[in-house]
């Protein structure tokens, strides 16, 4: 079984998350924005094997800290879509825009699709690529956990900000309602900042997409 933790890092306080399969202890950090000390000496606690870096898009805040624990545990980068490659290219000014310590930029081992899969251990990941706050944001589904990794597409009560470049809002809703309501109410999502909801509870209440 798939299991995770959330470790909120930088000052915009971002989800990242270790997960690992429980059968062999074997994970992945998801997003990590920065504090990759802090990153390894949870997963060294936790136990677990880190074997390689998934992300669900290339802002500063989820992939800041991508090139220093690559380099530091020599792990491959996965993710995100190829549409977020001008992005990763301007890792270096996006951090002195938004006050990050200095970070290099990085050619992901592997660019995802919709539909690819990455096995954490024994446990599988789905992916979904659902643009509308980048062009290049994908999700991570695990069908056996009933949860999904949304980064900035999907929070409780809100969704994600439109307005940089890539974003578009219809194309969010539509990757929304398309992409993740038809993995089930009852699957809980892990966003990029702020607490855990369920699917349902979004369709129920969300202002921007409830009632869907």
């Amino acid at each position: 079984m798939l299991r995770y933790e959330i470790i909120p890092v930088t000052p915009f306080e971002q989800n990242c998350s270790i997960v690992w399969c429980d059968r062999t202890m074997k994970g992945a950090v998801i997003d990590p924005g920065g504090e990759v000390a802090r990153i390894r000496a949870e997963a060294q606690r936790l136990g677990v094997t880190l074997e390689q870096i998934l992300l669900t898009h290339a802002h500063i805040d989820h992939a800041g800290g991508a090139a220093a624990l690559a380099a530091a545990l020599g792990l491959p980068i996965v993710g995100p879509h190829r549409a977020d490659q001008m992005w990763i290219e301007g890792m270096p000014m996006q951090a002195r825009q938004f006050g990050f310590p200095p970070v290099e930029g990085f050619t992901p081992t592997r660019w995802l699709v919709d539909g690819d899969e990455v096995m954490v251990g024994e446990s599988r990941l789905v992916v979904r690529h659902c643009p509308g706050h980048t062009a290049g944001h994908v999700v991570f589904y695990s069908a056996e956990a009933r949860r999904a990794f949304v980064g900035d597409v999907l929070f409780a009560g809100s969704i994600g900000r439109t307005d940089l470049p890539g974003g578009d809002y219809d194309t969010l809703i539509a990757s929304i309602r398309e992409r993740l309501w038809p993995m089930g109410d009852d699957t809980v999502f892990i966003p990029g900042h702020g607490p855990e909801s369920t699917f349902g509870q979004e369709r129920r209440t969300n202002p921007f997409v409830g009632g869907s």
